[in-house]
């Protein structure tokens, strides 16, 4: 009961204050600039405020406050530091009016930094375990070095891969949602699923101002955050045999984006009408960006019910 009120208290927080915060960013015109290229719908959004995404910080605090164990405050610092990124992109898009926002090596300069340090923090608290679990009885070991590297780069490119998917009204929020949930499903950790339901209030009260017609996106600063909390817990967990699957929708966006420059640099053409592949079905099958948010969340909520069915057949012990 305690954890569902936090969470009733993110939503309600979240509710309450995005308003001031719509207002606040209209009034300092931090409004988002549209790329050119971008179909007439997306057009018709410039000058909706951006960075709507620092209000779930509201949930930050309400997890820090209520929460003293230190692997709930560092999925707090990653969804801070990966947010505090997002935030530096966001700022320079709004103010310049430049849809460019910071340039990509600097973005994964400091994205590698901040997931360093995560994984520096993580090693303090409890010593890094390179086992990659396949069932509770199948499990096998890689060399330390190694499986830092591939945290490393699983956190960065996740978290950019959560980022392609915040594309639309709304999108980015419901796919987000059954990942935060599967994870209060599965942890056996009281913290950490204390901050999976608080991120699950906080999105649900930024959602009534984000649905389309949206009053606010929520920017890089939300959708980094919100990727590299994902990231850390993923790696925490020690779910990694499920990624493909639990992440599948936003890796599918990373990868439209990934093939079409691939494809275009060889044959000049492009495979997608638009990558990431949310404005393919926009601009090849003319679907309306509520049927696409629908289809995104539904293929997210099949692949984190198909994760915990995983989990709860061949982790009896630890569902």
């Amino acid at each position: 009961m305690f954890m569902l009120g936090m969470s009733l208290l993110s939503f309600a927080a979240v509710a309450l204050l995005t308003p001031l915060l719509i207002l606040a960013l209209k009034r300092l015109r931090l409004t988002q600039p549209i790329r050119k290229e971008l179909p007439a719908g997306q057009q018709a959004k410039q000058g909706t405020p951006l960075m709507a995404g620092l209000i779930l910080t509201v949930g930050i605090w309400i997890t820090v406050v209520t929460q003293h164990e230190p692997l709930a405050r560092l999925a707090a610092m990653a969804f801070i530091l990966f947010g505090g990124i997002g935030f530096l992109d966001d700022f320079k898009k709004a103010y310049y009016q430049d849809p460019s926002g910071l340039s990509g090596r600097i973005k994964l300069l400091l994205q590698f930094i901040v997931t360093g340090w995560l994984i520096w923090e993580w090693a303090r608290i409890s010593p890094l375990d390179p086992t990659l679990i396949i069932t509770d009885k199948l499990e096998f070991s890689l060399p330390l070095a190694g499986y830092i590297v591939i945290v490393l780069l699983f956190m960065v490119g996740t978290a950019n891969a959560v980022n392609f998917t915040d594309g639309m009204d709304g999108l980015l929020i419901v796919a987000s949602l059954p990942t935060y949930l599967f994870f209060f499903a599965v942890s056996d950790r009281q913290e950490v699923q204390a901050f999976c339901l608080i991120m699950v209030g906080c999105l649900l009260g930024l959602l009534l101002y984000n649905v389309h017609p949206a009053k606010a996106f929520m920017g890089d600063t939300g959708s980094l955050a919100i990727g590299g909390s994902l990231s850390f817990l993923a790696v925490i967990e020690k779910v990694e045999i499920l990624i493909p699957v639990l992440f599948l929708v936003y890796f599918a966006e990373q990868l439209s984006v990934i093939l079409q420059v691939w494809y275009y640099k060889r044959t000049r053409l492009r495979l997608f009408r638009m990558a990431p592949i949310h404005y393919h079905f926009s601009l090849k099958y003319s679907w309306k960006e509520p049927q696409i948010v629908l289809l995104f969340g539904a293929v997210s909520f099949a692949c984190a019910l198909i994760c915990w069915v995983y989990v709860v057949l061949l982790f009896p012990q630890g569902a």
